[in-house]
């Protein structure tokens, strides 16, 4: 072949390869109107039923390879026992600051602050769930919520 009947043939060659790709170009730029029709389905719509998986269990009783023992299975299942919680009362701020006497009865009355009120209370008096139990000039006893309290005199 003489050497311009190689150029004619690469040359119709490359337009053939450009020839194609700009047939592609413009069919994607220009669809045609042939637009496929949707298809009505009458199937209806059945979901495919999801078999439960089978549950397993990796019994490991093998030799470590670090250690070079055998993990030996515990002896028997221990339950601790729960311990019930105590509910604790809040505690109650109450302090001893005097007593007075009346001699003609004999009528002791108590100086008491409870909670940062100061209140004069006789024997068998509740204050704020605060009962006086007890009382001499040194000591006085209160209970709250069914807990018994000594409180000393504040001199």
């Amino acid at each position: 072949m003489k050497k311009q009947h190689k150029t004619y043939l690469l040359l119709a060659l490359v337009l053939l390869v450009w020839g194609m790709i700009g047939y592609k170009f413009v069919n994607a730029i220009n669809p045609s109107t042939n637009i496929p029709q949707l298809v009505d389905s009458s199937e209806k719509f059945v979901p495919k039923i999801i078999k439960e998986r089978e549950s397993f269990s990796i019994v490991a009783d093998y030799r470590d390879p670090f250690l070079g023992t055998i993990k030996k299975p515990k002896s028997g299942i221990r339950k601790t026992a729960v311990k019930p919680v105590k509910k604790e009362v809040p505690k109650r701020n109450v302090t001893y600051t005097g007593f007075i006497t009346d001699k003609g009865n004999n009528q002791k009355i108590f100086f008491v602050t409870i909670d940062g009120q100061q209140q004069m209370m006789s024997l068998n008096d509740t204050y704020q769930e605060v009962k006086l139990v007890q009382g001499t000039k040194n000591y006085i006893k209160v209970v709250y919520k069914g807990i018994s309290e000594k409180i000393s005199l504040i001199q």
